[in-house]
C-alpha cells in the first residue's frame, strides 16, 4: 500500500503549482501514516461471524470472516485483508460476550512478541458447551512489561472503555477514572475513532490533546501515530494561553493564584473591559461635499446603548458601530431625497468624524495592558471587583511594586491566563472540533474556560481523577468543573476496574481516599501479583534506595525512583556515584538505560514497571497542605504496574499506618 502511494505520478493530474504542492502534501502524509512500526503488528484479532453482517440472519447463510488491527489494509486487487479495530463490524471484537455473542462464532486474539506472532487464544462465544474464561492473552497484554513511550491498548479495550471511545461527536464526555484504569489511552483512542468516523469534519476544524505538562505529553505522544493518526495537535494549557512579548517570569503563592484562577474573576474582567466604552455626549457633524449631516448625542447613545445590549464581543461591537452610524446618515440622505447606495456607506463609515466619534466613544482596548492595570492600579481594581473580591482578595492580587508596561512585567502563568481572558472579550477565541483535556482534576475554573474557549463549537473528551488533585484550587467536582467548561451536559462516566497496578498496591494506596476524596469508589484491579508490595523502615535511606534501584534493574522493564523534588538533588549525586546513569521524566527509556529520577510533582500520568518511592512523609511535607501532599503521595504510590518498593525514615503519614 505505501509503495503504490509513492509510486503515484502527479504530474498530469495537477493545473498549477499551487495545487502539486497541496496534493504532494497529502501523499507524503499518507506514506507517513503507512510507515512499518517494528514492534507493532497490523492485526490483533479474528471474527467469525455466524452470517455475513448485514445479511439475513436466515438459516443456512454463510458467515463471514473478519481480521482486526489497527488500520485497514488491502491487497493488491483492493480487497481488505484487514478491518480498522474502528469499523463497526470490529465493535463486537470489544463487546461481545457468552452472555450476548451478537452473532460471533469465534472470536480469536493473538500474541506478539517483539512483533512476531507467538501465540492465539480462541473463544467460541455462540457454543454453550464452552465456558467463559479469562484471556491469558489479554492478561498477558496488559502485564507486559513496559519499555520506551506509552503503549496504544487497542488489543486490550474492555467493553465499558469501548463505549466510551464509540461515543458521538456531538456530545461531550467526561471519565473520572482511578490509577490504572486506562483513561488516558481511553481519551487518546476516542480521537483516533472520532478521526475516522468524522474525519472530514474533523480536517477543517481540527483536534488538540491538553496534558499537564511537557514530559507527559512526550510520554504519550506515540500513540496516536501507532494507529495511523498523525494530524491531533498536543498542548499544555500554558501553551494555549501562551502569547508573543508576554514571558512568564513571575510566580503567585498559592493564596493568590486561588483567587486569580476564580471564575469570579471573569466577571471582573468583563467589567474592566466594557467601562471603556462612555455614552457619547456631543452630536456628530458628518461632512460630504457641499452637505452636512447630523446624527444627535441621544441617538448615538441609543446606537451605543443598543449594541451594548446584544452582548458581543467588544471588538465586534466596535467594527460594527462606524457602520450604524453611517446607516443612521443614510436615513436622513433618503429622507432628504438622495439615494445613496452601499458605497456611500461604506465612504461614511471611513469619515474622519464618525473615526473620531468610535475612538472617543468605544476606544481600543489592549487585555494585557487591562490586565496590568488591574494588578497595579488599587482604584481601578475596587472599581471594577466591588461586591465580586473581598478587599483582602483584591490586596492579593496587586503587585507590591508595579510594572512599567506589559513587556517589562513580570507575569505569571495564572496571569496568562486572566490575559487569555480578556482577549475573548474583545476578540472570539479560534475553537476546534474536539478537544482531550487530560489530568483535568488540577485546572482552576479559569483554566477550565481557557479551554472551554477552544472548544465552543465543538465537543470534548476530560479525562482526570478527583483524588489526584493537586493542586490548591483542585477542581472539588466535576459538575462544577464542566460547568466553567462550558460543557454541563457532558456525561460523567467512571472506570473503576484497574488493569495497571497490582491488586495490592492500590489497595494500600486506596487508604489515602478518606482522607483526601471522600465518597470517591476505589479502584478495583484485576490483577493480583503476590510480593508486588514492599514497605520497609530503614537508618540508611539515601544508600537504602540506591539499593533497590539496584535490585529493581535485574527485573525487566523500566524503573522510577519516585521522591520528593526536595530531595532529588541527593539521589542524583548517590546514584552517579554508583554507577547507575538515570534519565529525567519524559526521556524515552531504552533496553539500555532504564532508570528514571521522578521529582513527585512530575509524576502524574507516567507509569513504570518498577517503583521505588523515597521518604513518603517528605512527599506530603512539600506541599502547601496535608491534604494537597497526600494526594501527591496517592499519585506517586500508584504509578507502578509490577511492584513498588516504598522506603523511609520518618514514620509513614497516619492513614497509611491503619
Amino acid at each position: 500500500m505505501r509503495e503504490d502511494v509513492e509510486a503515484l505520478d502527479i504530474r498530469d493530474v495537477t493545473a498549477n503549482w499551487v495545487n502539486a504542492i497541496v496534493l504532494q502534501a497529502q501523499i507524503d502524509d499518507r506514506i507517513k501514516a503507512l510507515a512499518d512500526l517494528t514492534h507493532t503488528p497490523l492485526f490483533f484479532g479474528r471474527l467469525d461471524y455466524l452470517h455475513a453482517p448485514g445479511a439475513e440472519l436466515a438459516e443456512g447463510a454463510e458467515g463471514e470472516q473478519f481480521y482486526i488491527g489497527r488500520r485497514h489494509v488491502h491487497d493488491a486487487d483492493g480487497d481488505p485483508m484487514v478491518i480498522d479495530w474502528r469499523a463497526p463490524v470490529s465493535q463486537p471484537f470489544y463487546r461481545a460476550s457468552k452472555k450476548d455473542p451478537q452473532d460471533i462464532a469465534l472470536r480469536r486474539r493473538f500474541g506478539y512478541t517483539g512483533g512476531e506472532l507467538t501465540a492465539y487464544e480462541d473463544e467460541h462465544l455462540s457454543d454453550p458447551a464452552e465456558a467463559a474464561a479469562v484471556s491469558k492473552l489479554l492478561q498477558q497484554e496488559i502485564e507486559r512489561p513496559r519499555v520506551g513511550p506509552m503503549r496504544d491498548i487497542v488489543a486490550t479495550i474492555q467493553p465499558e472503555q469501548d463505549e466510551i471511545v464509540r461515543s458521538g461527536l456531538s456530545g461531550s464526555v467526561c471519565v473520572q477514572g482511578g490509577p490504572g484504569t486506562g483513561k488516558t489511552a481511553v481519551g487518546l483512542h476516542r480521537v483516533a475513532y472520532l478521526l475516522y468516523a468524522h474525519r472530514e469534519r474533523l480536517a477543517r476544524t481540527g483536534t488538540l490533546v491538553i496534558g499537564p505538562n511537557r514530559s507527559f505529553l512526550h510520554y504519550i505522544e506515540q500513540v496516536l501515530p501507532a494507529l495511523g493518526e498523525l494530524e491531533v495537535k498536543q498542548a499544555t494549557v500554558d501553551d494555549l494561553v501562551a502569547r508573543e512579548g508576554l514571558e512568564v517570569r513571575g510566580t503567585d503563592t498559592a493564596e493568590t493564584a486561588v483567587v486569580k484562577g476564580d471564575a469570579r474573576m471573569a466577571t471582573v474582567l468583563r467589567r474592566a473591559v466594557r467601562s471603556h466604552v462612555t455614552e457619547p455626549a456631543e452630536p456628530l457633524m458628518v461632512v460630504r461635499g457641499s452637505r452636512r449631516w447630523r446624527v444627535p448625542a441621544y441617538e448615538l447613545a441609543e446606537i451605543v446603548s443598543e449594541l451594548q445590549d446584544r452582548d458581543i464581543r467588544y471588538g465586534a461591537a466596535r467594527d460594527a458601530l462606524p457602520q450604524r452610524i453611517a446607516h443612521a446618515v443614510l436615513v436622513r440622505m433618503e429622507q432628504a431625497g438622495e439615494a445613496p447606495d452601499d458605497r456611500v456607506q461604506d465612504a461614511v463609515a471611513r469619515n474622519a468624524a464618525v473615526k473620531a466619534a468610535v475612538k472617543a466613544v468605544w476606544p481600543l482596548v489592549e487585555p494585557a495592558k487591562l490586565v496590568l492595570r488591574l494588578l497595579s492600579d488599587p482604584e481601578f481594581l475596587a472599581a471594577h471587583a466591588d461586591g465580586i473580591l473581598t478587599a483582602d482578595e483584591q490586596k492579593l492580587l496587586l503587585w507590591p511594586k508595579p510594572f512599567r508596561s506589559a513587556r517589562s512585567a513580570k507575569w505569571s502563568a495564572a496571569d496568562l491566563v486572566l490575559i487569555d481572558e480578556a482577549f475573548d472579550l474583545v476578540e472570539r477565541t479560534h475553537s476546534l472540533g474536539h478537544v482531550v483535556l487530560d489530568e483535568a482534576q488540577d485546572l482552576s475554573p479559569m483554566q477550565y474556560r481557557a479551554v472551554g474557549r477552544r472548544c465552543t463549537t465543538g465537543s470534548a473528551t476530560v479525562l482526570g481523577d478527583l483524588a489526584q488533585g493537586t493542586t490548591p484550587w483542585a477542581t472539588r467536582s466535576w459538575d462544577e468543573a464542566l460547568t466553567h467548561l462550558g460543557k454541563p451536559e457532558a456525561a460523567v462516566e467512571e472506570l473503576t476496574a484497574g488493569f495497571r497496578v497490582p491488586r495490592e498496591v492500590i489497595a494500600y494506596a486506596s487508604r489515602l481516599l478518606p482522607s483526601i476524596s471522600p465518597g470517591l469508589a476505589p479502584v478495583s484491579s484485576v490483577r493480583e501479583t503476590p510480593g508486588s508490595l514492599v514497605v520497609a523502615e530503614t537508618a540508611d535511606l539515601t544508600a537504602d534506595v540506591v539499593t533497590a534501584c539496584r535490585d529493581s534493574l535485574a527485573h525487566e522493564g523500566s524503573i522510577g525512583l519516585i521522591a520528593a523534588d526536595a530531595r532529588i538533588p541527593v539521589l542524583a549525586e548517590a546514584l552517579l556515584a554508583a554507577g547507575l546513569p538515570y534519565l529525567s521524566p519524559g526521556e524515552e527509556t531504552t533496553a539500555q538505560s532504564r532508570l528514571t529520577l521522578v521529582p513527585a510533582s512530575l509524576a502524574k500520568g507516567l507509569e513504570y514497571d518498577y517503583v521505588v518511592l523515597d521518604e513518603p512523609a517528605a512527599i506530603v511535607s512539600g506541599e502547601p497542605d496535608e491534604r494537597t501532599g497526600l494526594r501527591r503521595l496517592y499519585v506517586c504510590l500508584t504509578r507502578a504496574v509490577s511492584g513498588l518498593t516504598a522506603l523511609h525514615t520518618a514514620p509513614l503519614p497516619a492513614p497509611l499506618t491503619l
